[in-house]
């Protein structure tokens, strides 16, 4: 059946441009062969550029989930004590991950909205009896668009002695996140973000000097073992079958991304960013996230107007406009729609979403 074409503008998946697709229809190779460990080197290198990192990036077929767990049970022990910063929906689910586990988690939580503020991580860190093992932190938080400003909360985490352990599986690649500069320990991210590819490829990048606490830790672990995965890895394996197709997505959409320059990358979404959030404000819609400095460069999330269903704005772009956008979690469901500018979208794109968003909104003030 034809189906008109949709524009995908929710957090992830997100849209997949044609040289990824092309790149996805090569035929599957042996994944025990040499052309596939000249790839996976490849990958390897292109990766270490992404991350900003001089250590390894692993690779597992998952979800971005699939990479919280990797880093929690790869650098943490049962009992130990961890800091879980939390802003939001994906912060939570972090903490909730690390509690299964048996890990001692304490709660810093900010209110949806509003991003982590260095200062109270810095006397919450003062009063702690004894160092925390790990702090983990969410970068990007996808179910409200804020930007943690980590640039200022590594270095009071470091000073701590605590690991850092990031999840920036919405932010990596739409915003600045150096590594080895901002001594950040490991981080995970996925491949349906701003990465450009569809799901199923979860990656944890891990500083060198942070793998000492990989080869001490006692927590179970198999599909996630990291020491296992840099066994195979030394000789460009995995060890177990790998998404071969996703790959060669994956190293297509890196290409890209390094060809275009990494800051170039961060500017374009910078710039996508504002143009939504400006344009929004000119049709009466208030982003979530008021300042600026912690808006998200990969997806913001608008307040929905007294007397509009967000339910219903959100069947309205599907089926009158063919545009996908998501709505709210938890206590925000009903009162927030996310639109996301992250990967393979133009400013075109965001026109588009404005001027339905606008046509929308003068249809329902004129029947009111």
């Amino acid at each position: 059946m034809f189906s008109e074409k949709e524009l995908l503008l929710v957090p992830g998946p997100t849209p997949i441009p044609p040289f990824v697709e092309r790149a996805m229809s090569r035929p599957v190779i042996n994944h025990r062969g040499p052309a596939y460990e000249q790839l996976f080197a490849t990958l390897q290198e292109k990766l270490k550029k992404v991350f900003q990192v001089t250590g390894e990036v692993f690779v597992f077929p998952a979800a971005g989930t699939g990479a919280l767990e990797a880093m929690t049970v790869n650098f943490l022990s049962p009992g130990d004590a961890v800091l879980v910063i939390s802003i939001g929906f994906f912060g939570d689910r972090w903490g909730e991950i690390a509690e299964r586990f048996g890990v001692q988690v304490t709660w810093l939580k900010f209110p949806w909205g509003e991003a982590a503020t260095p200062e109270a991580i810095r006397e919450f860190l003062k009063k702690a009896k004894s160092p925390y093992k790990a702090v983990l932190i969410t970068m990007n938080e996808t179910s409200t668009g804020v930007v943690n400003p980590l640039q200022e909360i590594a270095p009071i985490v470091k000073e701590a002695g605590s690991l850092l352990l990031v999840d920036a599986i919405s932010g990596l690649v739409a915003m600045p996140l150096p590594m080895d500069e901002w001594k950040i320990d490991a981080v995970a991210a996925a491949s349906q973000k701003a990465l450009m590819t569809p799901p199923g490829i979860a990656l944890v990048a891990v500083r060198e000097a942070a793998w000492k606490f990989v080869e001490e830790s006692r927590m179970p672990r198999y599909y996630w073992d990291l020491r296992l995965a840099r066994s195979f890895q030394s000789h460009h394996q995995n060890p177990y079958t790998p998404p071969v197709s996703l790959l060669f997505g994956l190293d297509a959409a890196l290409t890209a991304i390094l060809e275009e320059g990494l800051d170039q990358v961060f500017d374009r979404h910078r710039r996508l960013r504002d143009l939504l959030r400006n344009g929004a404000r000119h049709l009466g819609l208030e982003p979530l996230v008021s300042d600026d400095r912690f808006a998200s460069c990969s997806l913001t999330a608008l307040k929905v107007p007294e007397g509009v269903s967000a339910a219903q704005l959100i069947q309205t772009l599907r089926h009158q406009y063919r545009i996908e956008v998501a709505g709210g979690q938890e206590h925000l469901r009903g009162k927030i729609i996310r639109i996301s500018h992250m990967g393979w979208v133009h400013e075109s794109d965001i026109h588009l979403v404005l001027a339905a968003l606008g046509q929308i909104l003068t249809k329902g003030s004129s029947q009111n």
